[in-house]
């Protein structure tokens, strides 16, 4: 072969190779999501009531989507140390906050500082719960009943105490809503833990609770509740009056719902939020939920987004009416 031939042949080699290169190569095949564990975090403390909720939901989402759902519990300062562990998380939607109203419309009003921001570092996924709160007293409280209560508050201003779980948590903010709308004046005692304890205990005579714990503590007898927070009467409580029907205007529901770190993938946002929707339609699901006195509340990520813009509105004027700031 002469020269000429041999550098006609590179030139066809050459030619082939450059356009095998330029014609368009299948992309690498993405894994399907989830195809390794996904961590559910959650901002409080095993068996409080978003810890309730979120257990049974993965493991309903794990035995949907054929991967493990790992509850991580990341409890303390009002929820700040787990969203700021969420925000900082890849968004590749292996790290998700079921989170509570509290956490991302509440805290931005009582603290100066927070290490995450509401709106830029979390994506709506959808909400899951309704959740409506308990005002529970010690069985051996004088006030048997609200209207009691509030009769013996403006007979002694300030001279009842109700404990929470911390300044500016949703125990504290719904009593100041309530003691606001019925013109009494009660003196808050927060609690870092334990604070339902010495409720029970007698220490301090109210607080707040979710009704996934009021129920079982009202049933033991451990506990009375004097009003419930939703605006008509639950079913597992007939004989607790809403508190709206002795303080007019009055409605503290609390939610609880998914999030995940901004910049998550919009395909894996719209696949977690239809696995969710089908875990709460289920029968099971309203059966449980009914038994904690809950009620499921699917929702696409765009209502979720609404709904904490409302509570961001609502809950900014009762925190910086009633002056709560973290100390």
């Amino acid at each position: 072969m002469n020269k000429r031939n041999l550098i006609g042949g590179a030139a066809t080699a050459l030619g082939l190779v450059l356009a095998a290169s330029a014609w368009p190569t299948p992309a690498v095949a993405q894994a399907p999501y989830p195809n390794k564990p996904v961590r559910m975090v959650v901002p409080f403390p095993a068996g409080t009531s978003p810890d309730i909720v979120a257990r049974y939901l993965s493991q309903k989402l794990g035995e949907r989507m054929g991967q493990t759902f790992i509850v991580d519990n990341r409890a303390g300062a009002a929820g700040l140390l787990a969203a700021e562990h969420v925000a900082k998380s890849p968004a590749d939607g292996y790290t998700l906050f079921f989170t509570v109203n509290s956490v991302l419309t509440m805290n931005q009003f009582i603290y100066k500082r927070l290490p995450y921001d509401s709106a830029r570092d979390f994506t709506p996924v959808t909400l899951v719960a309704a959740v409506p709160y308990v005002l529970l007293a010690n069985k051996d409280f004088s006030a048997k009943t609200l209207v009691a209560l509030i009769d013996n508050a403006k007979a002694a201003p300030g001279k009842i105490d109700y404990a929470s779980q911390g300044i500016g948590g949703a125990g504290h903010v719904i009593m100041e809503l309530m003691a606001s709308l019925a013109n009494i004046k009660l003196t808050h005692v927060p609690y870092k833990t334990s604070a339902l304890v010495d409720v029970i205990g007698g220490q301090v005579p109210l607080i707040v609770q979710p009704t996934t714990t009021a129920i079982e503590q009202i049933k033991k007898g451990s506990l009375i509740g004097l009003g419930v927070t939703s605006e008509k009467r639950l079913a597992l409580l007939p004989n607790v009056p809403s508190i709206s029907e002795v303080v007019p205007g009055f409605l503290a529901d609390g939610w609880q719902g998914l999030v995940a770190p901004a910049q998550t993938p919009a395909p894996i946002i719209e696949r977690i939020n239809r696995e969710v929707a089908a875990v709460l339609a289920m029968p099971e699901t309203a059966e449980r939920f009914a038994s904690l006195g809950i009620e499921a509340w699917a929702s696409s990520a765009k209502n979720m987004e609404s709904v904490i813009a409302a509570d961001i509105i609502k809950w900014g004027k009762v925190i910086r009416s009633a002056n709560i700031e973290a100390q």
